[in-house]
């Protein structure tokens, strides 16, 4: 709660709405404790479907208030193949599956796509699963189409109800490690195209990161979500920063330890 009570110490309001009816189908239930006009929000919490996202702004719209990130924006933040055709090129080369897991024939067109040769990752539309690295996340030869169905197939296991929109194939790259191994990512927060935000990843809260956003900003503009992060690593084989996720920023998290005013009162200013 301490981002609301920021909110609060920075001249704000809040309103809460209960994250486990609206996952489970009840939007209207969800979204009670929200006074009736309450006019424009951004939400602001866990990771929620696109289905879910897109309940929750009919029900708000039911009382008087709207999201301002409509549906279309938090799909195109949201999940990769929203946002990957304006990232192409700055972002490592990815194709997607549609689906369940898919055949043999579809891995196979896949992995065709994105070069057919070298090392990739899985993960669906939304998230990796790169705690199980070697099980269900990173694949060493994309050539080697039974070891890429074994290492697809657990990803599928794994993630179960919670697979996201299909499998996305995506090519390896090394970037810039910390002393305990771990990629060092910026993230990156952006209202209205400009970046209001510059801090580590959550995943390396104690990173020093300086990451040159020339070649991403027109990126960011050119996509035309009002409220986005971006996830920035360095190339390790030279210089450069590479985009290596995008997400919209009422559901990206906020690494420990980071003064979020600047990203609070630019939102509380849109």
């Amino acid at each position: 709660m301490w981002e609301a009570q920021l909110i609060r110490e920075l001249g704000g309001e809040y309103a809460l709405i209960d994250h486990d009816a609206l996952v489970s189908g009840d939007a209207v239930a969800a979204v009670r404790r929200v006074p009736e006009g309450h006019g424009p929000l951004w939400y602001r919490g866990w990771m929620v479907p696109v289905p879910a996202y897109t309940a929750l702004a009919t029900a708000l719209t039911a009382r008087g208030c709207s999201l301002l990130t409509p549906p279309a924006a938090y799909a195109d933040a949201h999940e990769l193949p929203g946002w990957y055709s304006v990232f192409e090129g700055a972002t490592p080369p990815s194709a997607w599956i549609p689906g369940g897991e898919p055949d043999f024939s579809a891995l196979a067109d896949a992995a065709r796509r994105i070069g057919g040769r070298g090392p990739a990752v899985v993960k669906d539309y939304v998230k990796s699963r790169k705690h199980e690295w070697h099980d269900a996340c990173y694949v060493p030869e994309l050539a080697d189409l039974d070891a890429l169905g074994r290492v697809v197939s657990r990803f599928v296991e794994l993630q179960g109800e919670f697979l996201t929109g299909g499998v996305v194939l995506r090519r390896y790259e090394e970037f810039v490690r910390d002393a305990d191994g771990r990629a060092v990512e910026a993230r990156v927060w952006w209202v209205d195209g400009e970046p209001v935000l510059v801090g580590p990843h959550p995943d390396c809260p104690q990173a020093r990161v300086d990451p040159d956003l020339s070649e991403t900003q027109p990126l960011v503009r050119a996509l035309g979500c009002r409220f986005i992060t971006t996830d920035l690593a360095q190339r390790a084989d030279g210089p450069g920063w590479r985009v290596v996720e995008v997400g919209d920023g009422q559901v990206s998290g906020l690494p420990h330890g980071i003064d979020a005013a600047p990203l609070l009162s630019s939102l509380l200013a849109a």
